[in-house]
């Protein structure tokens, strides 16, 4: 990331000071090095701050929903080496390229640009949560562009991203969400695509509606009400399973979930929809 260091700090001031404390330096040459020593230890400093600084405000722009100013602050920190950085970086390039106002092409490079920088993540630290979640959902939204040979062929790579996340914060809802969207998606796979599965693996991914019933259900009870989709999908996977009843329940809070984003306001839609064909 790029760094500041703060120009109102004067290191010669503290040598003044310990000049006047009685401190004889023997040479310019040493003086040179103690400047060079406190400006180097400052900067150090600085930068963990910066990050922290930075990781701060992103989180305050995130949570406000100011998408396209949190990307502005994420992407001058492109070339960081801190892996929470570039996965933030990865979700608010997302984030843009959902956006109805970003163009087609823009959509794509950013939808490319997103699977980089969680890549980056994992590669800065394998061990963080967030970058392996964002890499498996970014390389799935690579997948649209690729075909459908490709989203399949990634799948298997995916879920296990999304699996070593939990590992990592069982408590993550969304992550375990993440995983029943994989298996409600498996279990509703079209004849075609089972078809092209059985041909890039020896024994096809499969999952059931109950199973990703059982996530939904995971993620919901680890953080209640978290997110309008796990309501909207276990409306839709009860409506699966025919059990309206449940059905109705899921859908109704779906519907009243306070809409903050492009995605609440386009799962409210749905949910209305369902709840009238019901």
């Amino acid at each position: 990331c790029s760094l500041i260091i703060n120009l109102s700090y004067d290191p010669t001031q503290v040598l003044r000071k310990s000049l006047q404390r009685g401190v004889v330096l023997s040479a310019g040459s040493f003086l040179v090095y103690e400047a060079h020593k406190l400006i180097s230890g400052f900067a150090e400093v600085h930068a963990s701050f910066k990050v922290e600084d930075v990781i701060e405000q992103a989180d305050y722009l995130y949570g406000s929903g100011e998408t396209e100013k949190l990307y502005r602050l994420l992407v001058q920190h492109k070339n960081s080496d801190d892996a929470e950085l570039l996965w933030r970086l990865a979700r608010s390039s997302r984030d843009l390229a959902q956006l109805g106002s970003t163009s087609a092409e823009e959509k794509k490079q950013l939808t490319y640009d997103s699977l980089e920088y969680a890549k980056k993540a994992l590669e800065k630290n394998e061990s963080n949560s967030a970058a392996h979640k964002w890499y498996g959902i970014c390389l799935s939204d690579v997948g649209d562009y690729e075909g459908i040979k490709t989203k399949i062929g990634n799948a298997i790579i995916i879920k296990e991203h999304f699996q070593r996340a939990i590992e990592l914060n069982p408590k993550d809802a969304t992550t375990i969400h993440l995983i029943g969207i994989w298996c409600y998606s498996f279990a509703e796979m079209p004849w075609y695509q089972r078809k092209i599965a059985a041909t890039l693996f020896a024994t096809p991914p499969t999952s059931t509606f109950q199973e990703a019933l059982r996530y939904f259900h995971m993620a919901e009870e680890a953080d209640p009400n978290f997110y309008s989709k796990n309501l909207l999908f276990l409306g839709k996977t009860y409506l699966k399973l025919n059990n309206k009843k449940m059905a109705l329940l899921w859908l109704s809070k779906a519907k009243e979930y306070p809409a903050q984003t492009e995605e609440d306001k386009q799962v409210q839609k749905e949910a209305v929809e369902l709840l009238n064909s019901i």
